[in-house]
C-alpha cells in the first residue's frame, strides 16, 4: 500500500499528524536506524529528473514503462532515521504525477 498519490498525501491533515506520523511509527517498529532504504516510485516520464534530484548524488536506477510514458524510479539509500525516510517521500510528493510504491 502506497502513502502517496499523485496528489501527495492529505493535505488536510496538519504537518507532523495522521498519516505521516503512522508512517514513521510503522518505519520505526520495522527497521533500525541507520539502515539502507529502498524507495520506489512511478515517475511520467517528464518528470524524472526532478525525481532523481531529490537523492542528490545517490545511484538511482531508471527503467522504462512499455510505452515510455512512465518510469519507475529506484533508490537504495543510506538514511539515519524513520524521518529521513518521510523527508524523502514529502519531497518526491511535491513532484506533480509520482505515486510512491
Amino acid at each position: 500500500m502506497s502513502l502517496l498519490s499523485n496528489n501527495g498525501l492529505r493535505p488536510d491533515i496538519p504537518e507532523g499528524e495522521g498519516e505521516w506520523d503512522r508512517f514513521k511509527n510503522l518505519l520505526d517498529d520495522q527497521n533500525e536506524w541507520p539502515a539502507h532504504y529502498t524507495f520506489k516510485f512511478i515517475v511520467p516520464a517528464s518528470n524524472v529528473e526532478d525525481v532523481k534530484a531529490v537523492f542528490g548524488g545517490h545511484p538511482v536506477r531508471v527503467r522504462s514503462s512499455s510505452k515510455g510514458t512512465y518510469k519507475s524510479v529506484t533508490a537504495q539509500v543510506q538514511v539515519a532515521s524513520s524521518a529521513e525516510v518521510v523527508s524523502v517521500y514529502k519531497e518526491a510528493s511535491s513532484i506533480e504525477g509520482v505515486i510512491a510504491l
